[in-house]
């Protein structure tokens, strides 16, 4: 991840191998093939990552021989277009919490595919651009989430 917040093309690219697919869920974007995932980094990606005030508060992280699974919260005001979250989405100024799921497949110390989760509805509730009223949607979860497990000692039994 150090490389996509450095905006660097190469060396994201350079931790992958030669068959890598990238999905993100909530908005369908992504690429299967190292030229589609390319293009994707390029132009959704690399220099949109996420807006400058972004925070990225780690909730769990999951590895083993051919997986790495992050689960983590990001705050971050909508201040630009975020293509890779939101294609096509003005910026509205908004603040947003969001909790995401990563999983990254590794093969040979390479990344062979990322898929990342969050849920969409909340998230276009938050901006203002889904009214969640009558709707099974709860913008609010990720703050929840954090709730959760940032009291993690108070809530375990002794």
């Amino acid at each position: 991840m150090q490389a996509e917040l450095e905006a660097d093309l190469e060396s994201t690219m350079a931790t992958m191998n030669e068959t890598p697919h990238l999905l993100n869920l909530g908005s369908g974007c992504g690429g299967q093939g190292l030229d589609a995932v390319r293009r994707f980094y390029s132009e959704k990606l690399i220099g949109q990552f996420f807006p400058p005030d972004a925070e990225f508060l780690p909730i769990s992280r999951t590895i083993d021989g051919e997986r790495l699974v992050d689960e983590v919260v990001i705050r971050f005001t909508h201040t630009h277009a975020i293509s890779h979250l939101l294609p096509g989405v003005a910026p509205t100024g908004r603040q947003v919490s969001l909790a995401v799921v990563v999983i990254v497949g590794l093969s040979n110390d390479k990344v062979s595919y990322e898929h990342i989760y969050w849920d969409q509805a909340g998230l276009l509730a938050q901006l203002g651009l889904l009214d969640p009223t009558g709707l099974p949607i709860a913008p609010n979860t990720a703050e929840t989430l954090l709730t959760y497990t940032q009291n993690k000692s108070a809530n375990s039994p002794t």
